[in-house]
């Protein structure tokens, strides 16, 4: 009986089994596969078409890159060397590469500054970039950087960034001591106080010619990619703020600011960057007195900021917009005046919103700041078309010499793009 009753009870297992290991068509490589390429009729179809035209790509591309010249003094001798088969001649940037880096003018013996200038380039923007690795104590480096970068890049006496930067730093010393009055004595104040300062140094200057001087650098002899790397750096660091201005601007309550900075905008966006660029090179100097020299470099930098901005004034005034009206009257409720909400809780939340539209104009300018070769500036595309392709040794060379100025962009807007996705994700802070 007992023996009856212990065979009817059901076993009662007191331990898991262990887990079973998914088929093979369900894990791995095989899954990815199956998930993201033949996943239906429809994408099979597309993943086939696909390989076949990267096939056609890659047998094309291919012996041209294996079969290239690397070593050749003109494309003659490429030529020679190739024997008729497919193969590109990469001896024209084996030799031309200084140029198309640094230009045909600059020195030769004093490519080591700008290469020094580059390198301190990264550390300078490392703490900007990545606040929470870096200490904060490198920012003191970043700010000392454009004036270091100027001396390295332009030579000439070292009084000339260091009163520039003496300038910047009373100019802010008085705009901290009379800002409590209003922000407008505090602005007016810093700005006489710099101009002071500099008006003051310029006589300095002028006495200390050579007072610690390196090897002076005309704007017109700096060129190729280090150009494009000055405007673009200089341009984006500069239409950043004022666009903000200008976003700022445009959503005043005052209509003198609010028309000032619409007709701007607009005016602005509506005209080519080209054009802008024609007139820092010919028409600014009709406005200027007889015998003012007034760089053209400094005249570029103008004018691309100032179409930066415009696009960038529109970008963040689009996240002022995706705001609710809760965080202005937050702010209000805890009895924050205008200048203390927008930098403490309007213009953060507004900014990452607007990161993608602020890179997309970023990586538009960098891109755009090619065209200076239209006015007779040398940048890398200016040193491709003109000095290099205009020598009877490598004319007919064209592939090669702007595969390499598209890599090199390619690098930079790539970097810049994969920064602004890594940035998005540091801020992603909302709950989803």
């Amino acid at each position: 009986m007992s023996d009856t009753h212990a065979q009817s009870v059901a076993f009662m297992r007191d331990t898991m089994l262990p887990e079973a290991p998914p088929p093979e068509s369900e894990a791995g490589v095989v899954r990815w596969i199956r998930s993201n390429l033949f996943s239906g009729w429809f994408n099979t179809i597309l993943t086939i078409t696909s390989l076949y035209c990267l096939y056609l790509f890659l047998a094309a591309v291919g012996p041209w890159l294996v079969n290239g010249v690397w070593d050749a003094a003109d494309i003659r001798e490429c030529r020679e060397k190739l024997q008729g088969a497919t193969g590109g001649c990469f001896a024209v940037i084996a030799e031309r590469w200084p140029q198309m880096i640094f230009g045909f003018k600059y020195p030769s013996e004093i490519y080591w500054r700008p290469a020094v200038a580059f390198i301190l380039l990264l550390v300078a923007i490392a703490p900007v970039l990545f606040s929470k690795v870096f200490p904060a104590r490198m920012l003191y480096f970043s700010a000392l950087y454009p004036f270091l970068a100027y001396y390295l890049i332009w030579g000439g006496t070292i009084l000339i960034p260091v009163i520039a930067l003496l300038g910047f730093a009373v100019g802010y010393f008085v705009y901290a001591r009379q800002v409590y009055r209003s922000f407008a004595v505090g602005l007016f104040g810093g700005i006489a106080a710099a101009v002071a300062t500099w008006f003051i140094g310029g006589f300095i200057t002028a006495a200390l010619p050579e007072f610690l001087a390196l090897r002076e650098v005309a704007s017109r002899d700096i060129g190729g990619f280090m150009l494009n790397l000055i405007l673009g750096t200089v341009c984006v660091s500069l239409s950043l703020p004022l666009g903000i201005l200008l976003a700022l601007g445009r959503q005043s309550e005052m209509p003198v600011v609010k028309g000032i900075c619409v007709v701007f905008i607009e005016f602005i966006r509506g005209v080519p960057l080209i054009t802008l660029l024609f007139v820092a090179n010919v028409v600014l100097a009709y406005f200027l007195p007889p015998g003012t020299n007034f760089d053209l470099i400094v005249r570029v930098i103008i004018m691309i900021t100032m179409f930066a901005s415009a696009y960038i004034a529109e970008v963040i005034r689009g996240g002022l917009a995706a705001l609710p009206k809760g965080q202005y009257e937050a702010a209000n409720a805890l009895g924050l005046d205008y200048p203390q909400a927008m930098r403490l809780i309007i213009l953060p939340q507004a900014l990452k919103i607007s990161i993608p539209g602020i890179v997309n104009v970023a990586v538009g300018l960098f891109k755009d700041t090619t065209l200076v070769s239209i006015i007779s500036m040398f940048d890398l595309v200016g040193m491709v078309r003109g000095p290099i392709l205009s020598s009877s040794d490598w004319n007919g060379v064209y592939w090669e010499l702007f595969g390499f100025a598209g890599l090199l962009f390619f690098v930079v807007c790539y970097g810049i793009s994969q920064y602004s996705q890594w940035l998005e994700r540091q801020l992603r802070t909302d709950h989803r």
